[in-house]
């Protein structure tokens, strides 16, 4: 790696990285996020001297963990990279489920983690149905909250006055359960938010909200949301951003908005809250906010909220904004002209890229073009590899297009053979190409596959940019339910069963993620004919209202808690097309260049000219008429 053949100076820039008793072992620096100049110069230390970090944070982690269950059977007491790179495989969840499950069952930590581990994370990722668990430690806290502070400075470079108000940032807490032994697994964000780090957090310009803790942490989503809108309303004059993490969980906040403003205007005209509302702690919170009844702005919400269109009702309802902060990378971008649509030309804002393993990311250029954003990894977050995906660029944007997802699992085929793919380090990635992100973390992951798809945009210093492309596999997304391709055909395999006693038989689909209305739901385009027969005789109405029904039921735990409980996710629909319309699809995809001898139907519809195709060939539309079952899951084990 050339850029560790730097001059000793390099490694005297990074004397604060040196083992010093009460930060080391977290590789956290510490600064003032209130101080932009030491914040951005940390910034560029961080990025300039990538190579040698990655390099010790590798160390750290394995000299650490080296007599752990899991690494003790690979390394055997030498915890060089080298060995690290030529024993440790390169694993996936299935791989290491079995120890997580371990530990969920009352194992010590010891099997993964030198560290104890404090509670499990879940990933809206699922395997068999149920989220994937993720471990953490306490001090991981910490790392978020460094992560988080380092995006203090970078927002203050670029918008101005950030510290003359307040953030109406919508938050919110998911369902969390006890483990067998006693460890707490939950969403990742609503570990954070119920964290110390979170609650006790040392206020700065970024992280003042008009939304009470309190409210934030309520159990009741509906209760949360309502209360949220209602304190950020009242505050309008102080809001300089709005935001939530997910594009989708805001369009659903401004669907909310429409649905109860009259109601809340109710609330601020008298000054009174909703009898409805009965979380105490949410009562109490929001009462210093309605202390007086306000009919001046209860007018004004109801004025601007009146016309016909909600077109630019962001800008209206809170005039001092300076921009949106909201995820429209990956499957969020497709919120993207809507949010566009209510926005009245505010800037739209991805800070950041994390997940359930690790954050990640920072996006360096903020007010950017929100398809164009790019993040720079961080080096001291973990330790990451890359797997080269495919050498020939264009077929990945092929695959991304037409089918949605791409299945790639460490190998690429060479004249007609397949052959293993080495995961490259951080700073040896090339521009332009595609990877599979590959991380080893300092709570128990070791070279653990993300999923995500990411492309080399650039470098900043020698860190290098990624864009996130796709997630690995993942055909379908509304909110935080990702439906894999083989989920799908196992749900319209059970389906398709109620169609057999009519004589029908569906002969092709495929799916699209509708989010033209809020909420967005699965559309699945279906193909059928009668047997003995390309006519297609009159459908049954019930039948397929069932139909419907039934791929909601089988689809994973994740998508019934957003249909269910969430409500972020409408009535999947089915609509029927007329014969032959999945030729007039691949005759299209060929036309695009895709191979007439290698073709396959895509199982997620992204390319507006295909969507349009299979769209005015339609037949019948039938929707889900109740909602699929959900409960809290339930962490599977063998006591």
């Amino acid at each position: 790696m050339i850029c560790c053949k730097n001059s000793e100076n390099s490694y005297q820039k990074l004397a604060f990285y040196i083992p010093v008793f009460h930060y080391f072992k977290k590789m956290l620096p510490i600064f003032d996020p209130n101080d932009n100049e030491a914040g951005l110069k940390l910034l560029e230390d961080l990025t300039n001297n990538a190579c040698q970090i990655q390099q010790q944070v590798l160390e750290f982690i394995l000299t650490t963990n080296l007599h752990t269950g899991y690494l003790k059977s690979f390394l055997n007491g030498d915890s060089s990279r080298e060995n690290f790179k030529n024993k440790v495989p390169v694993v996936n969840y299935e791989d290491i489920k079995p120890c997580i499950e371990r530990i969920a069952n009352g194992e010590p930590s010891s099997i993964i983690s030198a560290q104890p581990i404090t509670e499990l994370l879940t990933s809206s990722g699922t395997s068999g149905g149920q989220p994937k668990m993720m471990p953490s430690t306490a001090e991981e806290l910490e790392r978020k909250t460094f992560f988080y502070n380092l995006l203090v400075p970078i927002m203050d470079k670029y918008v101005d006055g950030l510290d003359q108000g307040k953030g109406m940032y919508l938050l919110f807490t998911k369902p969390e359960i006890s483990t067998p032994s006693g460890l707490t697994a939950r969403p990742v964000l609503t570990s954070y938010y119920k964290s110390s780090n979170f609650r006790n957090r040392a206020f700065n310009r970024y992280n003042v909200y008009t939304s009470p803790d309190e409210t934030i942490l309520c159990p009741d989503s509906k209760q949360s949301m309502y209360c949220q809108l209602l304190c950020g309303l009242v505050q309008r004059e102080e809001v300089l951003r709005v935001g939530a993490v997910f594009a989708s969980a805001f369009l659903r906040a401004i669907k909310f908005l429409e649905e109860y403003r009259k109601e809340l205007c109710s609330n601020i005209r008298t000054g009174r809250l909703s009898d409805w509302i009965t979380d105490s702690n949410c009562r109490n919170a929001v009462s210093s906010f309605l202390s007086k009844p306000n009919s001046e702005l209860a007018d004004l919400i109801e004025v601007e909220c009146s016309g016909k269109s909600c077109e630019g009702i962001i800008k209206k309802l809170w005039p001092r904004t300076k921009y949106i902060e909201v995820i429209v990378t990956g499957s969020m971008a497709q919120y993207i002209p809507t949010l566009e649509f209510y926005s009245g030309g505010l800037p739209l804002v991805s800070t950041m890229y994390g997940s359930s393993e690790c954050y990640l990311g920072i996006n360096f250029k903020p007010l950017s073009n929100p398809y164009d954003v790019s993040y720079t990894l961080i080096p001291n977050m973990a330790y990451f590899e890359f797997l080269p995906v495919d050498k020939d660029n264009k077929k990945v944007i092929q695959d991304v297009q037409c089918n949605g997802a791409t299945d790639h699992n460490g190998k690429q085929e060479e004249d007609g053979k397949e052959k293993d793919v080495e995961a490259v380090d951080l700073v040896d990635v090339k521009l332009g190409h595609y990877y599979e992100l590959v991380v080893t973390t300092f709570t128990g992951l070791y070279r653990y596959r993300v999923g995500d798809i990411l492309m080399v945009t650039g470098f900043y210093n020698n860190a290098p940019q990624f864009r996130f492309v796709h997630r690995r596999n993942v055909v379908l997304s509304i909110d935080t339910d990702k439906t894999n391709e083989e989920d799908l055909l196992k749900a319209v395999t059970q389906a398709k069963v109620l169609l057999e006693p009519l004589g029908l038989l569906l002969t092709e689909y495929t799916s699209f993620a509708d989010t033209s209305s809020i909420p967005g739901h699965y559309v699945l385009f279906w193909e059928l004919k009668a047997q003995g027969t390309n006519d297609l005789p009159e459908l049954d109405p019930i039948t397929m209202e069932k139909c419907c029904s039934t791929v909601e039921e089988s689809l994973d735990s994740i998508y019934r808690r957003c249909r269910k409980k969430d409500k972020s996710i409408g009535p999947l629909e089915i609509r029927v097309v007329t014969h032959g319309t999945f030729d007039a699809l691949m005759d299209f995809c060929v036309s695009q260049g895709s191979s007439v001898n290698q073709y396959k139907t895509p199982r997620c519809i992204k390319s507006e000219e295909a969507f349009k195709i299979l769209d005015s060939r339609v037949v019948g539309r039938f929707f889900s008429k109740k909602t699929p079952f959900w409960e809290p899951f339930r962490i599977e084990t063998n006591l």
